[in-house]
């Protein structure tokens, strides 16, 4: 065998047979804590420096320990904590997710609907105590302009200008007249980059309109009418009107719903006395003997029991007014002679 080889059998077998009990092995080290000197064995009164693994901090001392003639070192309480990174500030538009702020942590940031990040979106504590990266930006999604339909325009709610909107800038469609929109008039640029749906504009008119039975039109012109024109009616003679009045062209090329008229009602009632529009009258005072359409007549029926007189209301409808059941018409006699006993002049119930 080789001198030098035989040589450092020798001194190997001497070092494992625990030759040199005054020799210090290797140190075992708390966590985080590292040497400087990378050689296994160490003589007494040999001093050595501990330090803390990158991204950890001394807190405690002695930061030296010293090989004892008894082959121990001697202690020492370092300790090493992580270092930490700047608490983050919060993101404008965004949110942000983190458990810690010590080395090797991180940060997510995400944005809001109609936000788009600028930047890393996690960061990570280095060992030097700062982040690996900037703190990213939310920058709202931009739009172009609104589309402008055919003739229309848009009047934005805030001030706009260049040729790109943010997201959120919303505004109002208007048509030019006589054209009419069909469709939303509220417009919006969308998380997406896009404005929502564009009305159209266009001319709207409507046929002439019909007359309607027993009453007249403001206007008979035969033409088409243009979107928002508007037609009054009227009734002859002692018809009333039912409905609205006036009547307009609408959205989709037609006409609201026409009024109608309707015929007064034939009191049929010869003798007696009923109360009208808050007056009692002998039916020979009410002229002409009939009501319009809609008003309330009432009449008088007797109580046989109680031996009292009661009003009981009907309405013309149309010109059809039905008599209530309970009233019964005095005789000629009684009503000439003895006409303070009908149920209108007793005692009311």
């Amino acid at each position: 065998m080789d001198r030098n080889l035989l040589l450092l059998s020798l001194l190997m077998s001497f070092i494992a047979d625990g030759a040199g009990q005054d020799v210090c092995h290797r140190p075992e080290l708390g966590a985080h804590i590292q040497l400087e000197r990378l050689q296994r064995f160490f003589s007494p009164g040999d001093e050595i420096t501990l330090v803390c693994q990158p991204g950890y901090t001394p807190v405690s001392g002695p930061r030296k320990i010293i090989c004892r003639a008894n082959g121990e070192w001697t202690k020492s309480k370092l300790l090493c904590i992580a270092k930490s990174c700047p608490y983050p500030e919060p993101l404008l538009n965004g949110e942000l997710e983190y458990e810690d702020t010590v080395y090797q942590s991180t940060i997510n940031y995400t944005c809001q609907e109609g936000f788009i990040i600028k930047g890393a979106r996690t960061l990570e504590c280095l060992s030097n105590g700062q982040w690996s990266n900037p703190v990213p930006e939310c920058q709202p999604v931009q739009c172009g302009l609104a589309p402008i339909p055919q003739f229309g325009g848009i009047v934005y709610d805030s001030l706009v200008s260049g040729n790109t909107t943010n997201y959120g800038t919303k505004g109002t469609y208007k048509c030019l007249p006589p054209y009419v929109m069909f469709g939303d008039a509220r417009a919006e640029c969308t998380s997406n980059g896009n404005w929502t749906k564009t009305p159209e504009c266009r001319v709207v008119t409507c046929p002439p309109p019909e007359k309607i039975e027993r009453g007249y039109m403001s206007i008979n012109d035969k033409r088409r009418y243009d979107y928002m024109e508007t037609i009054k009616y009227g009734c002859h003679g002692d018809f009333v009107i039912e409905g609205n009045q006036q009547i307009v062209c609408q959205k989709y090329g037609n006409w609201s719903e026409k009024p109608s008229c309707k015929a007064p009602c034939p009191v049929g009632i010869h003798r007696g006395r009923i109360l009208y529009r808050e007056q009692k009258l002998w039916i020979k005072e009410l002229k002409p003997k009939r009501i319009l359409h809609s008003e309330l007549i009432s009449v008088y029926c007797m109580n046989t029991e109680r031996k009292c007189g009661y009003a009981v209301s009907t309405q013309c409808i149309d010109g059809n007014l039905k008599i209530p059941e309970c009233f019964e018409e005095p005789s000629l006699n009684t009503y000439n002679l003895h006409y303070d006993t009908l149920p209108s002049e007793i005692t009311q119930c």
